[in-house]
C-alpha cells in the first residue's frame, strides 16, 4: 500500500525510444503490481501520472508531447526525481499463454507484465504498434523479459506493415491465448476487445485519462461511473468498452 508521501530517486540510466521519448532508470525499488502507475514529479513543473514500467530497479517510460514531459526526457544520470505511488488496480495473470497488445507510450503499462508471466514460465507474445518505426517503444524491454515479439508499423517502416489488429487476428484464430492484455489508444482497444470477443478470449486494458490527484479525489479521471486511478487503471474490457 501507497503512503502517499513522496520518495526522491536519481536518475541511473536513460534510454533512448527512438523519436517518441526516453525510459528513465532510478536507483531504487518500488513494490508494484503490473500496470500500477506513480505520480512523478518535478517541483517547480508539475506532477504526472507513468506507469511503472519496471519495478526493480523502478523505471519509468515517457513520451515527450508537453512542457512536463519534455522536462522529464531532459533529465540526465545524476538528476531526481520525485515518485509517489504505486496507485491503481493491475493487470492479474489468467491463463498461462499472454498476448500483450501495445500501441505507443501505453506499450509501458504492459512491460511488467511480460516479466512477471515469464518468471512464472508463462508464454508471452507482445504485439508492439506505431505510425513508423521512430515510434516504437521497449521492443528491447520485452525482449530481456523473455517475450516474443511482434513489431507494426502503420507505414511499414519497421515490423509488419499494418496495424497490431492485423498482427493479433491469426492468433486470436488459432485459440493460442488464453487472455488478451492492451494498453495504447481507445479506439484500439476497443477493436482489440471487439475481436478478442469474437473468439470467446477475454480482454483486459488499462485505460489513460487525465488524473491529477491519482488517488480518487479530483474526480478528473472518470470513465462513466468509475474513476480510472483509484478502479482502474486496468478493467476487463468488456466493462468499460461496450461493444
Amino acid at each position: 500500500m501507497s503512503s502517499g508521501l513522496h520518495t526522491a530517486y536519481r536518475v541511473v540510466r536513460r534510454v533512448e525510444e527512438g523519436a517518441a521519448g526516453v525510459s528513465l532508470v532510478l536507483d531504487g525499488t518500488l513494490a508494484a503490481e503490473p500496470g500500477q502507475f506513480v505520480m512523478a514529479w518535478l517541483p517547480g513543473v508539475e506532477e504526472r501520472p507513468l506507469a511503472v514500467m519496471d519495478d526493480d530497479p523502478l523505471s519509468l517510460t515517457v513520451c515527450e508531447v508537453g512542457p512536463f514531459t519534455c522536462a522529464l526526457c531532459a533529465l540526465r544520470p545524476g538528476d531526481r526525481l520525485w515518485v509517489r505511488g504505486p496507485f491503481g488496480h493491475g493487470f492479474g495473470l489468467h491463463g498461462r499463454r499472454h498476448l500483450l497488445v501495445g500501441g505507443g507510450s501505453g506499450t509501458a503499462s504492459l512491460t511488467l507484465l511480460a516479466k512477471v508471466a515469464r518468471s512464472r514460465g508463462h508464454d508471452v507474445t507482445a504485439v508492439l504498434g506505431a505510425r513508423a518505426a521512430e515510434g516504437l517503444m521497449l521492443e528491447w524491454r520485452f525482449r530481456e523479459a523473455g517475450a516474443r515479439v511482434a513489431l507494426t508499423t502503420d507505414d511499414g517502416t519497421a515490423g509488419a506493415h499494418g496495424t497490431v489488429l492485423e498482427a493479433v487476428g491469426p492468433l486470436l484464430a488459432e485459440g493460442w491465448p488464453d487472455a488478451v492484455y492492451g494498453c495504447g489508444p481507445e479506439p484500439m482497444l476497443r477493436a482489440l476487445d471487439a475481436r478478442a470477443r469474437a473468439h470467446s478470449v477475454p480482454c483486459w486494458v488499462s485505460l489513460e485519462r487525465v488524473m491529477r490527484c491519482g488517488i480518487g479525489v479530483c474526480g478528473s479521471c472518470h470513465c462513466g461511473e468509475r474513476l480510472v486511478c483509484a478502479d482502474g487503471p486496468v478493467f476487463r474490457a468488456e466493462d468499460v468498452l461496450p461493444g
